[in-house]
């Protein structure tokens, strides 16, 4: 999770100078050009600004949102948000590592599964051993979960 912040706000960083340095910079010189009403250059660095402006609000909502989830109430020794879990699939025999992530940082094709996915919700609150079935577009899933590390397992080994 601090990963997620370290992103957002670094982001965050770049965009407000951004905003507040280059994209002034730019609708002066746009201005100087003269007729408004066809400058292009101005015109692109306004619709930039709108742009960037938006995107911080989302940022900023986004990290306001990671500062009020409660770190405490994620149970430690069962699967929850930030979890990297190792399930076997029962049925291929194959294993897969998955990321319960938040629905925004969700990404399928690196096994970055959201909390509110199908297969993310099944694995809530499981522990290693534990079997789920899941109902997927594919059919049914039988999942053993066989390795799992939690969120406040990551948080100790990254402060050591």
């Amino acid at each position: 999770m601090n990963d997620i912040r370290k992103k957002l706000k670094e982001e965050l960083a770049v965009l407000e100078y951004e905003l507040r340095n280059e994209l002034p910079k730019e609708i002066l010189i746009a201005r100087a050009h003269g007729d408004l009403s066809e400058n292009a250059e101005y015109h692109a660095a306004k619709e930039r600004q709108g742009l960037v402006s938006a995107k911080l609000n989302k940022l900023k909502l986004r990290l306001a949102e990671l500062a009020m989830i409660d770190f405490s109430k994620i149970p430690r020794g069962k699967v929850g948000l930030g979890s990297k879990v190792k399930v076997l699939d029962i049925k291929k025999d194959e294993e897969i590592t998955y990321n319960l992530v938040m629905s925004e940082d969700a990404d399928a094709a690196n096994n970055m599964i959201s909390t509110s996915s199908p297969i993310g919700r099944a694995l809530l609150g499981k522990e290693v051993g534990d079997i789920v079935k899941v109902n997927i577009p594919g059919g049914l899933k039988e999942l053993e979960v066989i390795e799992l590390t939690t969120v406040h397992e990551m948080e100790a080994e990254a402060s050591e």
